[in-house]
C-alpha cells in the first residue's frame, strides 16, 4: 500500500521539460512496456542473486539501459491484469529513473495483459514528434487478460509504423513465444528471450544500439 501511495504521489508531480535543451536532440520516441504480473515474483532468475525477483532483476537492467539512452524520449508503461502510463514521454531521464524504482509486482493486477499494453504504449507514443517510434515489451506469461487483443492492437501499431521489439523472459514454456515473435515480425523489429539476467542484460545492450533518428 505504501508503494502504491509513494506511486500516486510521484505521479502527480509533473516530469520537468527543457525544450532549449532538448531541441537539437536526436533519437526516438521509446517506451518500457514492463509486465508486472504475479509471475514477475518469482525468484531464480538472477544466478547471482538468486533471491531477486524476475521484475528486480528487470528493473535494474532496465534503470542502466535508460542510463545510456540521453537522446531518447522516453515512456514507462506498467502492465499485468490492466496497462497504465506510470511516466509519459520525457528526456528527464532521472524523473523516469526514479518513478521506475517506485513500481513493483501486482500493482497493475496478477494477469497478463499483452494487447492493452501494446494499445496504452501506442496511446504513450501519440504525445511524441520523433519519426521512429519503439516499444519495448518485456513480458515472462501468456496474454490472458484486458479488453484488446494482442492482434488488434499489432495491427494498430503496424498502421502507425512503430516497431515494437519483444523480450520474453523465463522458461521459453512459461511465456507464448509465436506471439512475441509475430509481434515483433509484424512490426519488423526483433523478438528476444532470456532465461537469466545475463542474458536480459545483452538483448538491453542489442537493443541500445537502435540507431537514432532526427526528432526535431
Amino acid at each position: 500500500m505504501l508503494i502504491f501511495i509513494s506511486l500516486v504521489l510521484a505521479l502527480s508531480k509533473p516530469l520537468v521539460y527543457d525544450s532549449k535543451s532538448n531541441q537539437h536532440r536526436k533519437g526516438r520516441d521509446l517506451v518500457l512496456a514492463l509486465d508486472a504480473s504475479g509471475s514477475m515474483a518469482q525468484s531464480g532468475f538472477n544466478k547471482k542473486e538468486k533471491f531477486k525477483n524476475k521484475f528486480e532483476t528487470n528493473i535494474e537492467l532496465a534503470l542502466d539501459f535508460i542510463e545510456k539512452r540521453f537522446d531518447d524520449n522516453m515512456g514507462l508503461v506498467l502492465f499485468g491484469t490492466f496497462a497504465y502510463t506510470a511516466s509519459p514521454l520525457t528526456y528527464d531521464l532521472k524523473s523516469l529513473s526514479h518513478m521506475l524504482t517506485l513500481t513493483n509486482v501486482g500493482l497493475a493486477g496478477e494477469s497478463t495483459a499483452i494487447g492493452d499494453a501494446i494499445m496504452q504504449s501506442i496511446k504513450t507514443l501519440s504525445f511524441g514528434d520523433a519519426k521512429s517510434k519503439v516499444i519495448i515489451l518485456l513480458s515472462d506469461g501468456y496474454h490472458n487478460a484486458g479488453k484488446t487483443s494482442p492482434k488488434e492492437a499489432v495491427k494498430k501499431a503496424k498502421a502507425l509504423g512503430i516497431k515494437i521489439y519483444t523480450i520474453g523472459i523465463g522458461k521459453k514454456s512459461d511465456y507464448d513465444v509465436a506471439l512475441l515473435n509475430t509481434i515483433a515480425k509484424e512490426t519488423h523489429a526483433k523478438s528476444y528471450s532470456a532465461v537469466s539476467a545475463s542474458e536480459l542484460s545483452d538483448i538491453y545492450e542489442k537493443i541500445d544500439g537502435l540507431e537514432p533518428s532526427k526528432i526535431r
